[in-house]
């Protein structure tokens, strides 16, 4: 049976320490990347929008580099939105510039009312590529 391994950034331990969770837990050659937000390393959050989405794909790429993944490793997302109407074209204007080529991994979009501050959160599985 494959054993789990937590997965943590550079810098963030405190954050994860103090809500007791991993930043992602790898099972084999998959990865799970618990939701990430646009926290500052404070982990205060960002307060423009735009800017929010954007921390939270940066949040998220650095916890893919720590297991030895990027962005085109991506296989699910799962983004959670507080108004996702009126936030939707930030997010995807946010997104085409960050997202590589096709194929693009699957995405769904959830709204929600509450982000614990935030107001887009984004959680991803990955395939974590094998040495060579």
């Amino acid at each position: 049976m494959t054993k789990r391994e937590a997965i943590f950034p550079a810098g963030r331990h405190a954050l994860y320490a103090e809500h007791r969770y991993s930043a992602a837990i790898r099972s084999g050659d998959l990865l799970f990347v618990s939701g990430q937000v646009g926290s500052h390393a404070d982990g205060s959050p960002e307060p423009d929008f735009a800017r929010q989405v954007e921390l939270a794909f940066e949040n998220l790429k650095a916890v893919l580099k720590a297991a030895g993944a990027t962005l085109d490793d991506v296989i699910d997302v799962t983004t959670f939105h507080t108004d996702p109407q009126n936030q939707f074209e930030t997010i995807m204007a946010v997104r085409n510039r960050i997202i590589g080529e096709p194929p693009y991994p699957n995405w769904t979009a959830v709204g929600v009312n509450w982000l614990a501050g935030f107001d887009f959160e984004i959680k991803v599985i990955a395939r974590v590529p094998q040495a060579a």
